[in-house]
């Protein structure tokens, strides 16, 4: 007989993340309900960490942050920000080889692994050694380094991966991985990674915009394609499609024509958005575009945003979505979601939440991994380039009237899976042991 303690553990595991921009951790959010007392540790700032070993982090991270702002300066700044994107790079796929081998990144994760780095959270875990879900690789290899007993899973936030994601002997390794696509699938294979040790999962979305049978993401997309598509010029040609996969659709979309502009961790992409409120304000003025923008928890970022538009009289249209924490902003970031019919940003872990039949306008890309993101969000139909954001008052009006956004969202709603966290909660409960 179960007692109220093995209850309480029952199906749970360690969700771990990294602190290292919101990609991580935003992967991680979603998986909260299997995570042990509903918390999310991060590799970099758990509490009792080690100085040396928060110090080690915190340099990384900063240095990253750094580089990503400074990009901006021309000529100086690509250049600086390409010798660091060097050792994150993503090589050609094709022609298909061994890429087995690893590279001097990954020499040096592990350099700094074998001479203790990440042994402290390590020996903190075994105490209750759950199966492990980490939403960085770095975590993965120090649990298999230091010989943690339990199932080590990793979970991959982008399109595609460079080799850094994989262990210096992938055929020794025991790590499991979930792939969000089949791109991802494909080059841990060609990784080394042994076919039985991946999961095509797809990526884990948040369960509150989807609905255990679907029946909130439908709900959002019924009111999304009315505002997408004003002249009914998508809903006209493909009708029979939309009515088998959503049903009718409602005459006037619950909420008005919404855009959110994200901004990323290191902030790198302000201006853009300030370009696009200054180019669409009439529009605002008048009340037929709502306009949000997702600054995280960076509360320099949010005053930029409210000295910046304080004088442009936009009505309340522009609202300004931050946190104090990045559950905090998670939460209020997914909600807004919902009301959500064009997302605008850089080709982030968010290209994934095309899958809930959001179109994405594509920001400039930061690093090889984004470039990779932008290829699949293209490849999928679920995404299109931005064009000169002081005109964005034109072009998008364009896509709208065109159907093309409308597209776009359905693209997504069809081609992206949907499912990854339901998909990884199995995978855990059924891999569960009877005592957990």
């Amino acid at each position: 007989m179960e007692t109220k303690k093995d209850l309480s553990k029952k199906y749970k595991a360690w969700i771990i993340a990294a602190d290292m921009g919101y990609g991580h951790q935003r992967t991680a959010y979603p998986l909260r309900d299997i995570a042990l007392g509903s918390k999310i540790l991060n590799a970099n700032s758990y509490g009792g960490i080690p100085k040396k070993d928060r110090d080690f982090w915190k340099q990384t991270r900063s240095l990253y942050e750094f580089i990503s702002r400074f990009k901006r300066i021309p000529l100086l700044g690509d250049f600086m920000f390409s010798i660091m994107d060097r050792f994150q790079k993503i090589i050609s796929y094709y022609p298909k080889r061994d890429l087995s081998g690893p590279n001097y990144s990954l020499r040096q994760i592990f350099y700094f692994i074998k001479r203790g780095w990440g042994k402290d959270l390590i020996e903190r875990l075994k105490i209750d050694p759950l199966q492990l879900i980490s939403t960085f690789f770095t975590p993965a290899f120090m649990a298999e380094e230091f010989k943690y007993p339990s199932q080590v899973y990793c979970t991959v936030c982008d399109a595609d991966i460079n080799r850094s994601w994989v262990s210096i002997d992938p055929k020794k390794s025991k790590i499991k991985y979930f792939a969000p696509c089949t791109w991802v699938r494909d080059r841990l294979k060609l990784y080394g990674v042994k076919p039985e040790n991946i999961y095509l999962t797809g990526y884990p979305l948040p369960k509150e915009n989807i609905g255990e049978h679907m029946e909130v993401i439908k709900e959002d997309m019924r009111n999304r394609l009315v505002n997408l598509d004003p002249d009914k010029k998508y809903r006209n040609m493909y009708s029979p499609l939309i009515k088998e996969v959503l049903g009718e659709l409602p005459e006037k979309s619950n909420h008005p024509l919404t855009i959110m502009f994200s901004i990323g961790g290191a902030g790198a992409q302000k201006e853009i958005a300030l370009h696009a409120v200054n180019s669409l304000k009439e529009k605002i003025k008048e009340r037929k575009v709502r306009f949000i923008i997702s600054v995280g928890v960076r509360e320099e970022l949010r005053k930029y945003f409210a000295d910046n538009i304080e004088g442009l009289k936009l009505n309340g249209w522009v609202h300004i979505l931050s946190g104090l924490t990045a559950e905090e902003y998670f939460k209020t970031f997914n909600e807004t979601l919902r009301e959500t019919d064009i997302l605008w940003t850089k080709p982030s872990e968010l290209s994934f939440y095309t899958g809930l039949g959001i179109p994405m306008i594509i920001a400039p890309t930061i690093g090889s991994q984004e470039d990779f993101n932008k290829r699949w969000l293209l490849h999928v139909g679920a995404g299109m380039s931005q064009e000169n954001p002081k005109y964005s008052d034109q072009w998008i009006h364009d896509w709208l009237y065109s159907g093309d956004l409308a597209e776009a969202a359905m693209e997504g709603f069809m081609e992206v899976e949907k499912m990854g966290t339901y998909n990884i909660e199995k995978i855990i409960n059924n891999n569960a042991s009877p005592n957990e």
